[in-house]
């Protein structure tokens, strides 16, 4: 074999083991940040957002809009929550998206979603076992 052929193999061979390293890098230890997603139906998602091999999220969560309360018009809820049971993945088609832009990490979204990943409402988070009082004993 030649010493070109040794070069071009060479080359090839760490050509792949870039393009692999920057593939693992993004899909599982890259950019760790929530951001939103607006598509051109009006919905809105957040969620960890990655473009390769397509446009996906992941550990979703989308804003409803209630009108028909006053108090509280908007909520978020987790997308694997819904009644009709997701996985918590999105494939989105980018034809489809209006905009993208990152949360902050001291947004109120990205606190929310630190403190209470399932976005379970207070009143249904689990009570520790010693706050709970039994009821007395009826003799």
């Amino acid at each position: 074999m030649s010493n070109v052929n040794k070069i071009l193999i060479g080359l090839i061979v760490l050509l792949i083991v870039v393009l692999v390293g920057i593939v693992v890098w993004r899909g599982w230890g890259g950019e760790s940040s929530y951001y939103a997603v607006s598509l051109k139906t009006g919905e809105l998602y957040f969620g960890k957002l990655s473009f390769f091999p397509s446009m996906k999220l992941k550990n979703v969560y989308l804003l409803q809009v209630n009108q028909q309360s006053q108090q509280s018009p908007l909520s978020v809820q987790k997308l694997s929550s819904v009644f009709w049971g997701p996985e918590d993945y999105l494939k989105i088609n980018r034809d489809e998206v209006v905009w993208t832009t990152k949360l902050r990490e001291d947004s109120q979204l990205a606190q929310l979603i630190k403190t209470n990943p399932d976005l379970i409402p207070e009143q249904q988070q689990q009570i520790p076992q010693e706050q709970i009082q039994q009821p007395e004993a009826k003799p």
